[in-house]
C-alpha cells in the first residue's frame, strides 16, 4: 500500500551525546585496556543509538504508526477510524525527549518541543513529536476524511 505521509526525524542531541559517551569509552579501553564495565557500557550506548536515534512517523489510509529508531524496535499504530481529532501543540521542554508520560497521555518525540496531540474516539490522548507538525496533521486528516 502506498504511504500517504512518511517523515523521519533524527534525534541530532542524542546521536552527538550518545557518539561522545562512545569516544570517551573508546579512549577508555585504549588508555586502561578493555574493561568488562566499559565494554558493556559501550554496547548498552550503541543499542540506544540504534533505538532512539530517529523516530520515523507514517500516515497511510488505514493506520498512523510510528517506528522508533533505523532498527525500528519500537513500533506503535493506531487505526485511523479510531482517531476522533488531531491538534498542533508545543511541548513545555521539561517534557524532554524518548517516550514520556504528560498530562495529556503520551509523548513518543526524539527531538524538538512541537508536536501534534491526538484524541482517539475512546477519549485518550497521546502526542508525537515533529519537526513537520502541520503537514503531520493534514495528513492524518486526510487519512480521516479522504
Amino acid at each position: 500500500m502506498e504511504w500517504e505521509y512518511e517523515h523521519t526525524q533524527r534525534g541530532t542531541l542524542i546521536i552527538a551525546a550518545v557518539l561522545a559517551v562512545l569516544l570517551i569509552i573508546a579512549v577508555s579501553i585504549v588508555v586502561f585496556g578493555p574493561v568488562w564495565v566499559t565494554v558493556i557500557v559501550g554496547g548498552i550506548m550503541v543499542l540506544m543509538l540504534a533505538i532512539f536515534s530517529t523516530l520515523t512517523v507514517s500516515v497511510r489510509k488505514d493506520a498512523l504508526r510510528i517506528c522508533f529508531g533505523p532498527i525500528r524496535a519500537f513500533k506503535k499504530i493506531w487505526p485511523i477510524c479510531e482517531i476522533a481529532s488531531v491538534t498542533t501543540v508545543t511541548n513545555p521542554w521539561y517534557y524532554g525527549w524518548g517516550i514520556r508520560w504528560t498530562p495529556y497521555g503520551p509523548l513518543y518525540n526524539i527531538a524538538g518541543f512541537e508536536a501534534v496531540e491526538v484524541t482517539l474516539v475512546s477519549g485518550k490522548k497521546f502526542r508525537i513529536g515533529t519537526d513537520q507538525p502541520d503537514k503531520l496533521k493534514r495528513a492524518i486528516e486526510k487519512a480521516q476524511y479522504g
